[in-house]
């Protein structure tokens, strides 16, 4: 198998593709919080959801969909417009192969754009790591150059066991006194295809 990795924004109709992708990480893991896993309609729905107000992309390696990542609102009111909380599943094969980074990076290229400032990042976090939880999404992200805020002590509780989460975030652009409003990503779509080559 090759390494080209192409990125584009993701459609309601990948919801299959992408529901395979995430599918183990609720299963197998406590990376996800979900305990069951969305049926392919509930998928769809949150794709078209997101994708009205903000980014949602996939990454394909040699033409197969092996990882999304996407953003939402953080918490929802009104003056949190300029942060968001990003999120980010790549498929098992395809790990440690650049997907991520890619990602990410055309992830934050999007966001800027709109006029977003702050990039958070919620992450289960184990008290002692397990065969479905290691501290490796922190360590990841502390590598994208997110910074360690919070924790909150055992916010959930999967195969039997409770689980931390903590708050990560990635500051990516100055906060002045009256910043312009965001605009919505269908608005940048346009500039990021012309800028970033992103379909």
């Amino acid at each position: 198998m090759g390494n080209e990795i192409e990125i584009r924004v993701a459609t309601p109709d990948d919801a299959e593709a992408l529901l395979a992708v995430y599918a183990p990480y609720v299963t197998d893991t406590a990376i996800s919080f979900e305990c069951e896993v969305p049926t392919v309609e509930e998928f769809r729905r949150r794709i078209a959801h997101t994708l009205q107000r903000y980014p949602y992309l996939v990454a394909l390696r040699d033409g197969a969909i092996a990882g999304y990542a996407y953003a939402g609102p953080f918490v929802g009111r009104a003056a949190y417009d300029w942060s968001v909380e990003t999120s980010i599943y790549v498929a098992r094969h395809a790990r440690r192969a650049g997907l991520g980074r890619a990602l990410y990076t055309a992830l934050e290229n999007i966001l800027r754009e709109m006029g977003v400032l702050n990039l958070n990042a919620c992450i289960g976090y184990p008290k002692k790591e397990d065969e479905y939880l290691t501290t490796n999404s922190v360590d990841y992200h502390r590598h994208l150059g997110y910074a360690w805020v919070g924790r909150f002590h055992d916010s959930g509780c999967k195969f039997g066991r409770w689980y931390d989460m903590v708050w990560m975030e990635k500051i990516i652009g100055n906060h002045p006194e009256n910043p312009e409003p965001i605009r919505p990503f269908p608005e940048v779509r346009a500039i990021i295809r012309e800028c970033y080559g992103i379909a």
